[in-house]
């Protein structure tokens, strides 16, 4: 009864739940600009999500000029070839993979860890690495705002942060974990694009949700239904 009454309506719950489901890693952008308006509601938006002990450990550097997006660019493109040597028999098929995102797409934000965050211990003394899970719920929120604007998003994760980190001028202790490729786009991959390039498929939730103790199958999905919506 008490989760009824604080439900959001159905058009609303279904429109959060669209904005999931519907969410894309986009790797395509068709120029334009973000309003400001705009772009200080998806801030905001991130600025809200949960962080650990309260750290709101995020920084975001909005990248303008076009030379800096070249330097990170090729940046990124340096890894990008690196990383296809270390996948060996998948080099090819990996470098076919589009990342022009940083010159293309109208809004360009890095993401870094703050600086000072070693000094909250609330949540943190045995997992350090929850600065970076509190930083990921606020890209994820910017995220799921975005596609609720009809914008795209873009997260690229292939660069030496030592190097981005002298590029954005970093202080020292902060750390860079995202580059952000934010606008217009010509439509929404109908699907993920690494699954629809067959590089992976999404795994059954089933298989990833345990009863218990690790491997133990789940009842909750013994007779689940074949699509998940809100009533």
């Amino acid at each position: 009864m008490a989760q009824q009454q604080h439900a959001f309506a159905d058009d609303e719950a279904r429109a959060v739940y669209r904005a999931i489901r519907e969410r894309r890693d986009m790797r395509h952008f068709a120029g334009g600009e973000v309003a400001p308006e705009v772009l200080r509601r998806l801030l905001e938006a991130a600025h809200q999500a949960p962080s650990v002990g309260f750290m709101q450990p995020w920084r975001f550097i909005r990248i303008r000029g076009a030379a800096l997006r070249q330097r990170m660019h090729d940046a990124v493109e340096r890894e990008r070839v690196l990383t296809a040597r270390a996948l060996g028999e998948r080099e090819d098929e990996f470098m076919r993979l589009k990342v022009q995102g940083l010159l293309d797409a109208a809004e360009v934000l890095a993401v870094s860890l703050a600086d000072d965050r070693d000094r909250h211990v609330f949540g943190r003394r045995t997992l350090p690495q929850m600065d970076l899970a509190s930083a990921s719920c606020a890209i994820q929120n910017l995220w799921l705002a975005a596609r609720a604007e009809g914008l795209g998003m873009g997260w690229v994760s292939l660069f030496d942060p030592v190097e981005l980190s002298a590029l954005l001028g970093l202080p020292e202790g902060a750390e860079p974990i995202a580059l952000l490729c934010l606008g217009p786009v010509h439509d929404f991959y109908e699907e993920p694009m690494l699954q629809r390039e067959r590089w992976a498929r999404r795994e059954p939730l089933s298989a990833l949700v345990f009863d218990e103790c690790w491997g133990q199958p789940s009842d909750l999905f013994s007779s689940a239904p074949t699509a998940v919506e809100p009533a």
